[in-house]
């Protein structure tokens, strides 16, 4: 039988995965720092009041809105005006998934063969979807700075712009870095893209989730209130002009409800109209999103504080243990601004995660996001017990 080329993946597993699914099946269970699905890390989650809007009469109703319900987008409206952004209804279009969402970006956006532009180091799900639609992914990198943190190479961005390129992707806050976009960095972007007549596609599933002291902008609030905001505070001169732009987000990670299924995009900037009318038939195409779900939106979105308070509460707990354990050890948590992952400086000695696992602990290899050698990647929601044994374990490796 004959696959498509876009299938034609290596679908073996690589020695890592191998090792870990032999440590597993051994019997022994190792102390696993890497579980990022918030239903899993011992949160406490309102069960009657997330349960009780999908029992509501009106979800027995089957209304085909290819962009999504009204009352479902106003509820993603009143999100964004929390976060000082006037989001039009019109430009919000409903998905099942930031990955779905993608998809349908690259189709709007691209012809075969046509280029996006996406960080690296990066959580590699683009590359997947990119092929399947035909789309071929050029990187920009994402450099660290042991005194200013994780920064965008703005001169390697631009130079990476070619003939062929359609878009830019940025993820903000950066997944695993940890890295937001500076208005700086923002300014920059929206100068190349629209200058060059790309579209500004950014990823903000993790936004709500600053480090303590660390401010949080939506890329939806508008490019005249960030330039004044900049003029106030000195910090540089951002671009002259918006570029079409798409901003993601969804409830995995709003409301740490990954199972609902359900994200967005907000356009704006010149074209918006259009676009949104495009993507208008390609849902309409799927029409994938569910009505239940539709419906429970509004009354999801309005309550997600109390769970985001417990993430925010365990990342910032987990981070100030883990300054503590590896302080004075040669490991090192790199510099973060986001996030529910952070980056681990280790010794170059062989494959430190192998190593790690052969003392019962899973760390995730940094080269799975492109990063340099001698880093691993642990998430910030692992359950408190489980980190700090698991810790203690990697510093002693060290």
């Amino acid at each position: 039988m004959r696959f498509s080329e876009r299938t034609a993946w290596e679908l073996g597993e690589n020695a890592f995965a191998a090792k870990l699914r032999a440590a597993r099946e051994s019997g022994r269970e190792p102390l696993d720092l890497t579980v990022s699905n918030p239903t899993a890390c011992g949160l406490k989650y309102d069960e009657r009041a997330l349960l009780a809007p999908l029992a509501e009469r009106a979800a027995l109703i089957y209304e085909p809105e290819a962009l999504g319900m009204v009352s479902a987008r106003e509820a993603v409206r009143g999100y964004y005006r929390d976060h000082g952004a006037e989001v039009p209804v019109e430009r919000v279009c409903l998905t099942v998934s930031t990955s779905e969402a993608y998809s349908y970006l690259f189709r709007l956006l691209c012809d075969e063969g046509d280029e996006v532009l996406v960080a690296s180091p990066s959580y590699p799900l683009f590359e997947y979807i990119a092929r399947l639609d035909g789309v071929r992914l050029r990187e920009y990198p994402l450099v660290y700075d042991p005194h200013a943190g994780w920064q965008i190479d703005l001169g390697a961005l631009e130079s990476a712009v070619s003939a062929r390129t359609r878009a830019v992707i940025v993820v903000h806050p950066n997944n695993p870095t940890g890295h937001f976009c500076s208005e700086r960095e923002r300014g920059e972007l929206e100068r190349i893209c629209a200058e060059r007549g790309l579209a500004l596609v950014v990823d903000e599933v993790f936004l709500d989730y600053g480090v303590a002291g660390v401010e949080a902008r939506s890329f939806t609030v508008g490019p005249d209130i960030v330039r004044t905001h900049v003029r106030e505070s000195g910090h540089g001169a951002p671009g002259l002009e918006q570029p079409l732009t798409f901003v993601l987000s969804g409830l995995s990670k709003v409301c740490g409800l990954p199972q609902m299924k359900c994200s967005w995009i907000v356009a704006s900037g010149p074209g918006a109209d259009e676009a949104m009318g495009r993507l208008e038939i390609v849902a309409d195409t799927f029409l994938s999103m569910n009505a239940p779900v539709q419906h429970a939106l509004p009354a999801w979105l309005a309550g997600r504080g109390g769970i985001q308070g417990q993430i925010r509460s365990r990342c910032e707990a987990n981070l100030r243990v883990m300054d503590a354990v590896l302080a004075g050890s040669d490991c090192e948590r790199l510099a973060m601004d986001a996030g529910w992952t952070a980056v681990v400086r280790v010794p170059r000695v062989g494959s430190f995660a192998e190593r790690a696992l052969e003392v019962g602990v899973v760390v995730q290899p940094g080269e799975f996001y492109g990063l340099a050698e001698g880093r691993v990647v642990v998430s910030l929601l692992t359950v408190p017990e489980v980190w700090v044994e698991g810790l203690g374990r990697l510093v002693a490796l060290g």
